[in-house]
């Protein structure tokens, strides 16, 4: 029976070139502490005996991860079931891993994102939806890891990534306004944890006042209860809408603050016998890839969201500090409207 191929280590290494291993260790993770000579010399001994340094032991040495984390205002079970974090997350993984970095989720811990935070092993956190009140910020800034917001207002000491919110809501409520609606539900994103309210600069506060803004500008004011709020999920949109529905709300039109709430809300309609877009016109937001596929195709307003995961990646590997380049940077991408099946006049057909 043949005997398994001994790894070479670090001491054997350290034999062959006539160094101590703390010198093998210098020539990999901190070169500059030796010469250029030394450093090409154990180096080449090291490939000839085909030693590999051992991942922990280098991340331990340099302390770095090498490690991105993206930390998620509510928990995986909900934000892996809206397609919009999917594809933000697809867009931090391709700038990611052209960097050489890994990514690590970063949800509530037994509901504590505090102790989420505290627990995970990163060199640079991007964090999504989370204003400058929430204690996961203050505890980041005490901790000296760079990060980047997403999502949520802008902060002197962090570069951040976010869409004109506001103008995008703005330009959807106009859209249903054109055409006569005045009945409006907004179904809104709920505050990250249970203990938190709206917050002014956050998505949710920003997209209602530019519903609300367009709204007043034709003389139109949401009515009481005409606000539901819920996890941003199409589980989210469902439980919503019925809500909404058994409070006696009977909109003839729904303004939905993400496309997976939007496509819930058009289940919640179909199951209570009402018509899309017939009886209740949907509008949502983000503009997911599935969103053209639904039946009808969800009306919706358009943000690059690869991009922002991308642009948060290079956020973070310069504004954010993970390459000491200093100078810290906001990125606004914009918004607009992209209409398809799910709006018509109330009571009306399908438009061409």
């Amino acid at each position: 029976m043949e005997q398994a191929t001994r790894r070479t280590t670090i001491a054997d290494v350290a034999r062959a070139a006539g160094v101590s291993k703390a010198a093998v260790s210098f020539a990999f993770n901190t070169p500059e502490r030796l010469s250029a000579d030394t450093v090409t010399r154990i180096r080449s001994i090291a490939t000839t005996l085909d030693y590999r340094p051992d991942p922990v032991a280098r991340m331990l040495a340099q302390r770095r991860t090498w490690t991105i984390g993206i930390l998620t205002p509510q928990g995986l079970d909900v934000i892996f079931t809206n397609p919009y974090f999917g594809e933000f997350s697809a867009g931090v993984a391709t700038a990611a891993e052209a960097a050489g970095l890994a990514i690590q989720f970063i949800s509530p811990l037994h509901g504590s994102l505090t102790r989420a935070v505290d627990r995970a092993s990163v060199d640079g956190i991007i964090a999504v939806g989370l204003g400058a009140d929430h204690p996961e910020v203050g505890q980041i800034r005490r901790s000296g890891i760079p990060f980047v917001v997403v999502d949520s207002t802008a902060l002197p000491d962090a570069p951040g990534v976010e869409v004109d919110d506001e103008a995008g809501a703005a330009v959807a409520a106009e859209h249903l306004l054109a055409l006569g609606h005045r009945d409006f539900l907004v179904i809104g994103i709920e505050p990250p944890s249970v203990a938190t309210t709206m917050e002014p600069g956050g998505v949710t506060a920003r997209r209602l006042a530019g519903y609300r803004a367009a709204l007043r500008a034709a003389g139109v004011e949401l009515a009481d209860g005409a606000l539901v709020v819920g996890p941003a999920s199409m589980e989210g949109g469902i439980v919503a809408f019925r809500r909404a529905w058994a409070s006696g709300r009977r909109p003839t039109a729904v303004l939905a603050m993400s496309d997976a709430m939007a496509i819930g809300t058009m289940r919640a309609a179909r199951e209570l016998g009402l018509r899309v877009p017939g009886d209740l016109s949907i509008v949502g937001y983000d503009d997911v890839d599935v969103a053209q596929y639904t039946d009808p195709p969800l009306t919706t307003v358009h943000q690059p969201i690869r991009r922002k995961g991308e642009e948060a990646v290079r956020l973070l590997l310069g504004g954010g500090r993970l390459r000491d380049e200093g100078g810290l940077e906001q990125q606004h991408l914009e918004t607009r409207l992209v209409v398809r099946g799910s709006t018509t006049r109330p009571g009306g057909t399908v438009q061409d």
